[in-house]
């Protein structure tokens, strides 16, 4: 019974809105803010232009020109856009991206489309993966600190990428350890299309309180839950996937700044929305100060080690959603990135269980 009303509210959800509807909704999302700093971040440039390798999905016409939707060939971009434009309605409703198969990650997977997601994986999968990082760290010593290593920012906004799991390898997989792979929750709630409104990009708390019975507003989200196991070992199977999995990401943060006082001897500390994002702990607080952000204090004393747990530290940071998108697999990397720490500094590894 729960099944069948499930599935009636998806059906009901996807009726044909009207075009004043959905222009509504779609002018109050992030798609169409051109004020934010998705479209604004070159506008200082001289020239005002956007690098081929950002147009593809920060400009209208360069995500046209990947698609192959402006005549040139499809997977790339041939040249740099202008300023100006949004995510606007003939970015997804159009022939080429109609015709999407699969979309390639930056670990070389091609991931299926299922539904219209073809813009969704393409502008939410990041720009890197597991391949990036081992080639980063190949045949250095794994506690050395390297000069010539850098930190590895996965970019922003991951959801496709955390979503796709093993299939895609956007978080940092350690080898010899296997992780959990495309996260599809059911059969009407599997893409990011079903899920999120594609034109406001809003969660909708009735397409899921039908099987969980806590959603009332989008607050609920986070509470969701549905297995038993006590992941983070606090005792408590009650509180939402979401709390196991911040559990785990502190962890992974206090165990690397344990690890880069004491085996590195630099503290370290994390900026987040702020690059470099990872910086000198001058004051050995913990925090990231707002004297202490910013490049002239960018941390440069990176090991291998704290290199890969930094990467993984981060992804998680740039999918606030991780819990909804795949969370056995994010618990999964966390696990493996604490572990990495516990054989140089003490972490609390022994209170957690491993997906």
């Amino acid at each position: 019974m729960v099944v069948a009303v499930a599935a009636w509210i998806i059906a009901a959800s996807v009726r044909a809105e009207p075009i004043g509807q959905v222009s509504a909704k779609w002018a109050q999302s992030g798609h169409a803010d051109r004020t934010s700093e998705a479209f604004t971040h070159w506008d200082a440039d001289e020239p005002p232009i956007i690098p081929p390798q950002c147009a593809a999905c920060h400009s209208l016409n360069g995500h046209l020109d990947v698609l192959g939707a402006d005549g040139t060939a499809p997977g790339s971009v041939d040249a740099p856009h202008a300023v100006g434009s949004v995510v606007s309605c003939v970015a997804c409703h159009n022939g080429p991206a109609a015709r999407l198969e699969a979309v390639a990650f930056p670990s070389g997977a091609e991931v299926p489309v299922l539904d219209d997601e073809g813009q969704c994986l393409m502008c939410h999968q990041g720009l890197a993966a597991t391949g990036d990082v081992e080639e980063a760290i190949a045949g250095r010593d794994l506690d050395e600190v390297d000069p010539e290593l850098a930190f590895i920012n996965v970019h922003y906004a991951v959801a496709a990428a955390t979503q796709a799991g093993a299939e895609a390898q956007g978080a940092y997989q350690y080898p010899d350890r296997t992780y959990a792979g495309r996260y599809l929750h059911f059969s009407g709630l599997r893409t990011c299309a079903q899920c999120h409104d594609p034109h406001s990009l809003r969660l909708t708390p009735k397409q899921c309180s039908p099987c969980h019975l806590n959603v009332v507003d989008r607050a609920d989200f986070r509470d969701i839950r549905t297995s038993t196991v006590d992941w983070d070992g606090d005792g408590a199977t009650d509180e939402g996937i979401a709390a196991e999995i911040q559990t785990f990401h502190d962890a992974v943060y206090a165990g690397l700044q344990a690890y880069a006082r004491e085996v590195i001897g630099t503290p370290i500390a994390y900026a987040p929305g702020s690059f470099p994002y990872w910086v000198v702990d001058t004051n050995g607080d913990g925090e990231a100060q707002p004297e202490e952000r910013g490049p002239a204090n960018i941390y440069r004393s990176w090991t291998p080690r704290a290199l890969r747990v930094a990467y993984n530290y981060h992804f998680v940071h740039e999918d606030d959603g991780a819990y909804a998108h795949n969370p056995l697999y994010t618990l999964q990397f966390l696990y493996d990135s604490l572990a990495d720490l516990g054989e140089r500094v003490a972490v609390p590894i022994d209170a957690l269980t491993r997906p």
